[in-house]
């Protein structure tokens, strides 16, 4: 996958861990989920061709795995996405897995610093509805979605702890979400196939 692909100014970001681009695997499911309910309220469609999908950092081995070791090139990683993020302000920032939503917790200087290890499956989930609850359109609402779900063995439960509702299906779950609040700022978004 390429560093970046899309559109800046789009306000729907995408940003990966680069150790796993699974954009088809986990995004493609969750964007069906968010066209379906989406069209069937509003009777108009996401242009998905514009929405900007990056790599967090541009090099997989540089990703770390504890609170204290995040290399300079990461940190300066985090520099130069803080300001392209301040520079286009997109209105939902969807993060995939521990690291990507760590590492957008750090370009906008949320405290205290975590390492990616801290952000397990239940704690992303709790994350994501907190992110749902307090939805704003007039700033950056940085939404952390899991990195993988079918490829785990725990793919069951992995939807129960981060749906925190057994049986809950977690692509319909996240998708719905983001859908209701996309259709009650549908005025404020630029995002509609023309």
């Amino acid at each position: 996958m390429e560093m970046e692909s899309g559109e800046r100014t789009y306000p729907i970001w995408l940003l990966f861990d680069p150790r796993h681009p699974v954009r088809h695997d986990i995004w493609t499911p969750i964007l069906d989920e968010v066209q379906d309910k989406v069209y069937r309220e509003t009777h108009r469609r996401v242009d998905t061709s514009k929405i900007l999908i990056r790599n967090a950092i541009s090099n997989s081995l540089l990703v770390p795995n504890t609170l204290n070791w995040w290399a300079e090139e990461v940190v300066s990683e985090i520099g130069v996405f803080r300001e392209i993020a301040l520079e286009y302000n997109p209105k939902i920032l969807i993060t995939f897995g521990a690291f990507a939503f760590e590492f957008i917790r750090r370009v906008y200087k949320t405290k205290p610093k975590k390492g990616p290890k801290h952000w397990g499956t239940a704690i992303l989930g709790d994350e994501f509805r907190k992110s749902i609850e307090t939805f704003d359109i007039n700033t950056t609402n940085r939404i952390p979605l899991l990195r993988r779900v079918i490829t785990s063995g725990n793919y069951i439960e992995a939807h129960n702890y981060f749906c925190r509702n057994a049986g809950e299906n977690y692509f319909n779950y996240v998708g719905v979400n983001i859908a209701e609040r996309i259709i009650e700022n549908k005025d404020d978004l630029d995002i509609w196939i023309k």
